[in-house]
């Protein structure tokens, strides 16, 4: 190997450093972050409303389940060469191709915690006259909210993962422009330096879950064996 291939984590600190000053890495951060987000905000929410309805409607379940279990099967890899010629090589596919990927994990999980809420639990609810939109939105879902917030982490994830595959496609700004770039010139403190800031967008994202999760449903706090 090439001596000039081998970076010292020194080197990767300061070429942070220089990169904020140089190529305005904080905007290049924020483009690449907003991408991940709108991607992940369509993605997840197209999932737990469709999670919902085939967990709660057998009508729904019939008519959706089977179909989205084979889009699942396909790598959302596999749909770039689609994206860019139906949809250009802008700002569309990008966010598109990071929805897809994180449909299906928030779909999952919202459909079976769902599903599997006790239905003796819903049925004394029933009992005492709720309607269904309140048995609904009062019993189910706050059941279901564990299996839901491990769907929106896997999805958190899987929107990593695509941002990196979404940012390959004539990206002019943003972590995969300035990847890209690096590759080209053989930029290896660059390269370390982009895939630790992905690294960090996974953590953070997880621990901002991770919190939401934590007062969303502060019954858990204790539930966990140790």
């Amino acid at each position: 190997m090439r001596p000039q291939l081998l970076v010292t984590p020194w080197k990767v600190v300061m070429t942070f450093s220089n990169m904020f000053r140089t190529e305005d890495l904080g905007y290049q951060i924020g483009v690449s972050l907003s991408r991940a987000g709108v991607g992940l905000l369509i993605g997840a929410g197209l999932g737990l409303i469709i999670g919902i309805i085939t967990g709660l409607y057998r009508l729904g379940e019939e008519l959706l389940d089977s179909s989205l279990q084979m889009l699942r099967t396909v790598p959302f890899l596999a749909v770039v060469p689609l994206f860019i010629i139906w949809l250009g090589i802008g700002e569309t596919p990008k966010v598109v191709l990071i929805a897809l990927a994180t449909i299906f994990p928030m779909y999952l999980n919202t459909s079976n915690g769902v599903r599997n809420v006790d239905k003796r639990v819903v049925e004394a609810a029933d009992a005492y006259g709720l309607s269904r939109a309140r048995v609904t939105r009062e019993v189910v879902l706050p059941l279901a909210l564990p299996q839901i917030f491990t769907g929106l982490r896997f999805s958190l994830g899987v929107s990593v993962l695509a941002l990196i595959a979404a940012e390959q496609i004539n990206a002019r700004a943003g972590i995969g422009f300035i990847l890209n770039q690096a590759e080209s010139y053989e930029q290896v403190n660059v390269l370390l330096v982009c895939v630790i800031i992905y690294c960090v967008f996974g953590l953070v994202g997880d621990v901002l879950v991770r919190i939401l999760e934590h007062f969303a449903m502060p019954w858990r706090a204790g539930v966990a064996a140790r």
